[in-house]
């Protein structure tokens, strides 16, 4: 004889086959969870098991390690280093997206000053990323086993493609502030970066995804965009191969690059990165349908989604724009191809340019909720997300108003790059409080040691 059904967790299980997991599912220390495996027995699952929090590997037991074989006593710089991590090269990746984003505005209307402050966060960009792979190294060296801990934490890994991606907006930024200053033998380096960008880009992105499948168990009620994040290199691509092209078209050097096989070589690795990432996205939509929207600390992860679409039509549509100057007049026997492949990139670029703008209305909205003085959202490096997928809906919508030559869509690029500077001060701002306040690179579970 079945039990009845008295409760509301009853309910729901009756209903839907599972119970959803409230904002404090990961919180909760000791109540058992029901299987619905039997609905006539009570069958005692054991309770969650939390994301965060110390364990016998994790870092802040070896960062105590350390201390103990060091002799520290009281948390110092180099106990707070050694917290230093991953996700930290979400801020190189959000600064250069600003300088490329500047860069942007700067080719519509040719104003200096424009092109000086981009030159600035493409400097400061530089100097953040030399600062976060000296401090990073830091921590590995002074705390032995952190380095593989950093590919088997089920957080941090994650993050491990941002310092592809990093690398990446400093390559594009080289191209956009650094050819059009220097001589042809940039150029022709920056061609071979990007063929050693590509194997980089794409043997990290399949190598992290295999390490991740290997070595980790994601539960889909904790799936956020940030399971993108490894396929995030392949999407610069394109985004690449535009800038370079542009930059070296620009030059009128006497022995180009060979723009074609660059322009084909982008769109095929573009197109595997945009595929990787909507499936996933399509996994997150399912989790939205079944599970609501992410916990608290979660929750910026959300306009990671933005960043798919938004670089493919940046990089789709500029490539498209300059057909002229990598396709030959009579390519596949055709004397249209280059009008063709304008019109067929413009085309998928407002396709996906609207895919882009209704994950960007879903994420503005998920936070919604802090707009109540009292609901807080706890300052992590994913607050970084606000800006970097940012500048790639402002870098499309720029490249979709030269392609169809639309006034309007210049002018609301425009703003919504000036909105994401004032988002990218105010990310940094509360990320040098949180520093101060010791609520960043500090490590709390050792204060009573």
């Amino acid at each position: 004889m079945s039990r009845a059904i008295t409760t509301q967790v009853d309910v729901e299980v009756a209903i839907n086959g599972y119970v959803t997991p409230g904002e404090d599912y990961f919180n909760r220390s000791g109540s058992p969870v029901l299987s619905v495996s039997n609905r006539g027995q009570q069958v005692v699952r054991p309770p969650p098991i939390p994301l965060t929090g110390p364990n016998a590997d994790s870092l802040a037991r070896m960062v105590s390690n350390a201390r103990k074989s060091k002799g520290g006593k009281k948390i110092g710089i180099r106990d707070r280093i050694c917290c230093h991590q991953w996700t930290w090269f979400t801020m190189t990746m959000a600064t250069g997206g600003v300088a490329n984003a500047l860069h942007s505005i700067w080719t519509q209307y040719r104003a200096d000053w424009l092109w000086y402050i981009g030159l600035f966060f493409f400097l400061f960009n530089l100097c953040l990323f030399i600062m976060n792979c000296i401090l990073i190294t830091m921590r590995f060296v002074m705390v032995p086993g952190s380095f593989m801990h950093s590919f088997l934490d089920q957080m941090e890994s994650l993050f491990i493609p941002a310092v592809v991606v990093s690398t990446a907006t400093i390559l594009i930024n080289t191209c956009e502030y650094g050819i059009p200053m220097t001589g042809p033998w940039l150029q022709h380096t920056m061609e071979w970066l990007f063929w050693v960008y590509i194997i980089i880009s794409v043997v990290s992105s399949a190598g992290m995804y295999l390490i991740l499948w290997s070595t980790q168990i994601f539960p889909i009620h904790t799936m956020t965009p940030v399971w993108v994040f490894p396929g995030y290199p392949l999407l610069l691509t394109a985004p690449f191969a535009s800038t370079l092209i542009a930059a070296d078209a620009a030059a009128s050097s006497d022995q180009p690059i060979n723009r074609l096989a660059i322009a084909m070589c982008a769109v095929t690795v573009q197109g595997t990165g945009f595929l990787i990432s909507f499936m996933i996205c399509a996994a997150f939509i399912y989790r939205l349908m079944t599970q609501k929207l992410p916990r608290d600390m979660q929750r910026p992860g959300v306009f990671i989604s933005i960043g798919p679409s938004g670089f493919t039509v940046a990089g789709l549509v500029s490539l498209g724009q300059q057909t002229s100057v990598f396709i030959p007049d009579s390519f596949q026997g055709s004397d249209h191809t280059i009008v063709i492949l304008r019109l067929l990139s413009t085309i998928v670029g407002l396709w996906l340019w609207g895919l882009s703008i209704w994950f960007f209305l879903v994420s503005v909205g998920s936070l919604w909720k802090y707009v109540h003085p009292e609901r807080k959202m706890p300052f992590q490096m994913t607050w970084w997300s606000f800006v970097f997928p940012n500048t790639a809906l402002v870098t499309a919508t720029l490249a979709l108003a030269t392609a169809v030559g639309s006034n309007g869509l210049r002018i609301t690029g425009c703003v919504m790059a000036a909105v994401l500077i004032v988002v990218w001060a105010l990310v940094l701002i509360t990320m040098l409080r949180c520093l101060w306040n010791r609520e960043l690179l500090w490590p709390k579970e050792l204060e009573n040691e």
